[in-house]
This record gives C-alpha cells, sequence and structure tokens, in this order.
C-alpha cells in the first residue's frame, strides 16, 4: 500500500476505509473484515456516533485511526477528544480534525489552536481539519504558524474541487476525499466511468477509487460488506491511462457539489 507523506513529517496509507452511517452495533465486524483486507487507515467521527464499534474492531491492530471534533464541540476540544478516545480505547488517535470550519459560530481558530495544544500532548500524533476553504487555512495558518497535515473534503469527478486542491499543494497539505464515488449508483453508471470500466474488465467503483489515487489523493471509500471492500481494496492495483484520465476529469461539474457548503454549515 502505497503511504503519502505528511508534512509534520509522519506518513499516512493513501488508502483508507470510511466508516459514515456504519452503525456502532455493526462497525466493530465492518472495521475487522477491513482490517483483514487489508486496510490500515480507519476514518470516524464523533458525530457518526460508532466510535465505541471502531475501537472494538481496531484492538490490536497497527491502524492509522483517525477522529473528528464536531462543530458543537468547538469551544471544549480537549474535552470532546478525551470523550472520543475512552469510546475509541486508545489513548491517542493518529489523526484529530476539526470537522467543519462552522465559521458563524466563529470558534475554529481557536479550536485549532488546542488541537495544537493536544498534539503536543500526545493526544494526537498529528492535527488536520475537514471541509476548511483556503479563506478558513489562511486563517488559522497565520493565527498560528502551524498548517493542517491534511483537509478532507467531498471529492469525486462530479465535483474535483481543483483549486482548493492547488492550495493544498502549494501549502503541503494532503487532499483526502470523501464521498469519493458520490451518491453510489449515480456516478457508477455514468456512460463514461462504465466505458473505463468495461475496457479494464473492473468494477466502475474501481475505476473511480484508481482516479483519486492516481491524482495522489488519500481517499476513504465507505463499505459494509467484504466483497465491497475487497473490490474497493483491489483499486490499487489498477493504473488508468492518460485516456482514462483525461475523460473522468471531463466530468467535472460546476453545481456537482452533494454535501453542505463549508461557508453555511
Amino acid at each position: 500500500m502505497t503511504d503519502l507523506k505528511l508534512n509534520d513529517g509522519r506518513s499516512m496509507p493513501q488508502l483508507g476505509m470510511g466508516t459514515y452511517q456504519i452503525p456502532d452495533s455493526q462497525a466493530a465486524m465492518v472495521v475487522r473484515q477491513g482490517l483483514d483486507t487489508g486496510f490500515r487507515l480507519v476514518d470516524t467521527a464523533a458525530i457518526y456516533d460508532n466510535e465505541r464499534g471502531v475501537g472494538k474492531g481496531v484492538t490490536g491492530a497497527d491502524v492509522f485511526l483517525t477522529t473528528k471534533l464536531w462543530n458543537d464541540r468547538q469551544g471544549d476540544p480537549e474535552a470532546a477528544l478525551d470523550e472520543s478516545l475512552a469510546l475509541l480505547g486508545v489513548g491517542a488517535v493518529d489523526l484529530y480534525l476539526i470537522h467543519w470550519p462552522a465559521p458563524a459560530k466563529g470558534r475554529y481558530v481557536d479550536a485549532w489552536k488546542k488541537l495544537i495544544d493536544l498534539r503536543e500532548a500526545g493526544k494526537t500524533r498529528s492535527i488536520g481539519v475537514s471541509n476548511f476553504l483556503p479563506d478558513h487555512l489562511d486563517t488559522i495558518i497565520e493565527a498560528t504558524g502551524v498548517k493542517p497535515v491534511l483537509n478532507q473534503i467531498e471529492l469525486h469527478p462530479d465535483f474535483q474541487q481543483r483549486d482548493l486542491r492547488a492550495y493544498h499543494d502549494e501549502h503541503d497539505i494532503v487532499t483526502q476525499s470523501w464521498s469519493p464515488i458520490g451518491q453510489g449508483k449515480t456516478l457508477l453508471e455514468n456512460d463514461t466511468i462504465m466505458r473505463i470500466a468495461d475496457k479494464h474488465a473492473r468494477s466502475a467503483a474501481q475505476i473511480v477509487i484508481a482516479w483519486h489515487l492516481a491524482h495522489g489523493l488519500s481517499v476513504i471509500p465507505k463499505a459494509s460488506s467484504q466483497d465491497h471492500l475487497g473490490d474497493n481494496f483491489a483499486a490499487q492495483d489498477l493504473t488508468l491511462d492518460d485516456e482514462d484520465m483525461a475523460a473522468i476529469d471531463a466530468m467535472d461539474r460546476d453545481d456537482g457539489r452533494m454535501g453542505p457548503h463549508p461557508e453555511s454549515m
């Protein structure tokens, strides 16, 4: 598995497994299946309400573990992280993210400062953000001199976030794609994706994940079955050619965002 270098000197697996909408009662089983498949990065969040199950799933495993600070806890990140650590059953996570900037609350800069303190205290090994735009990133970097190692954003062939990715590249911030295959069926039945899938005798999901990987993005597709986990993991073995990449690149749409806008969330 390919690793990506972080700007704090650490590294992380490029491909991971997301756990959004996996119930806590099922999370341990799904995560264990993912680890058995070969995944070594597991992403969760306080708001997913499945940290206890995820923690049971990663017990005793060599895994890069990410969780996130929810919007209503930006005033007390240490207490929020302590709660997450207790649910996960670990002394520290590998990566702690501010889940959304929630600019209307006016707390994300102070929250970032506290994440720096939590990293220094050893409760998280690296710190980053999710759903931040360049203005939000500029603000926290100028206030602290500390860059996030990663920004986890909505990113898929219908919504490719090229300007934000260029900002990340300029500032040595890893781009991590959430909802990487869009809403699933709609994108996976796209004529372009299906044509490339037929060409390589691969699944549509593998084509999309391979596109993310070829662009150097970290990607965390969610799957809850052994078959889908295996299918996602096997995308690492697929090499798309220049024609394939150009065809998927051309799918980008201005109105492709599916989730909330970071300014209004």
